[in-house]
């Protein structure tokens, strides 16, 4: 029997909790990770797309070293541009592809619509630009996603919570602002895009609200239990990265209308109900 879903990446994050979505609903799923699908190979992906025939593809694979794409740009461009191009061709309308709010300058002051100019400023969001673009090219649907974290893989609220209890204090970036978001709450809407008749284009699947690093970092002493105020916040300049951020992630939503759906919660909503998963041996605070 053939598959109704394919999910490339599925070894990573977002792609795993995909997967797990997928199989507690009892969908048939083909879940291709790199050892199992070279995205780079534009033969093998045709190949696998042709013989699996999926109703829906879900594309979480992506080159996500930020910094390191700063020294090795074709490499990434061969995985966030070139391989998306060879799945787009063989995929068309079938394909949800997953980008990032990089693919904007971030200096903006309001929150940027889904049909805003792009304008990326570091190699990683130049990569993934071209990416959406194969995608809208080709008939598919781009949804941008930022500040992503989950059970699966390291991300930043893990840290947190890992240095929570082993420091005194934790210095974060308080000028970079965004949209925290739960991979297991994408992948819900990616899932519901997946099985409705959508129109296709770009939507931004990030939690609603807005914080900065410090404030998530904050966020999470507090539903540790632990005092807030050990996290001690600095500017970005404190922090100097290869790869220039942008100081504004945080992403509109409008376009879920269009598709009859709600936008994300709000991302302290997503924080507490993600936290038994990120930090299985304590409830929130706020639960006790």
């Amino acid at each position: 029997m053939n598959p109704t879903w394919l999910v490339t990446g599925a070894g990573g994050m977002l792609g795993a909790d995909v997967v797990e979505a997928l199989t507690r609903d009892g969908e048939q799923v083909a879940a291709l990770g790199r050892g199992e699908l070279d995205l780079t190979d534009p033969d093998a992906v045709a190949v696998a797309v042709r013989d699996l025939n999926p109703q829906v593809v879900i594309n979480c694979a992506a080159w996500t070293a930020v910094d390191d794409a700063e020294t090795h740009e074709p490499a990434a461009l061969a995985v966030n541009g070139h391989a998306v191009r060879s799945l787009a061709a063989a995929c068309g309308p079938r394909l949800l592809h997953v980008s990032t709010d990089y693919v904007f300058a971030g200096t903006g002051s309001e929150p940027y619509r889904e049909d805003e100019a792009t304008d990326p400023v570091n190699a990683y969001g130049r990569t993934k630009l071209a990416g959406e673009r194969a995608v809208l090219a080709h008939g598919g649907t781009v949804v941008r996603t930022a500040w992503l974290y989950g059970a699966h893989g390291p991300n930043f609220a893990r840290t947190m919570i890992r240095l929570a209890g082993s420091q005194d204090q934790v210095t974060v970036v308080d000028d970079q602002f965004g949209q925290p978001t739960w991979t297991a709450d994408l992948a819900e809407r990616l899932l519901q895009l997946g099985r409705t008749r959508h129109p296709g284009g770009i939507y931004h699947g990030t939690s609603q609200g807005r914080t900065s690093w410090h404030g998530f970092a904050q966020e999470i002493f507090r539903l540790l239990g632990a005092d807030p105020d050990r996290v001690v916040p600095i500017p970005s300049a404190r922090f100097p990265r290869p790869a220039r951020r942008p100081a504004n992630s945080v992403l509109g939503h409008d376009r879920w209308a269009a598709a009859d759906l709600p936008p994300i919660r709000d991302w302290r909503a997503g924080l507490a109900a993600a936290w038994s998963s990120l930090n299985p041996v304590a409830q929130p605070a706020s639960d006790r």
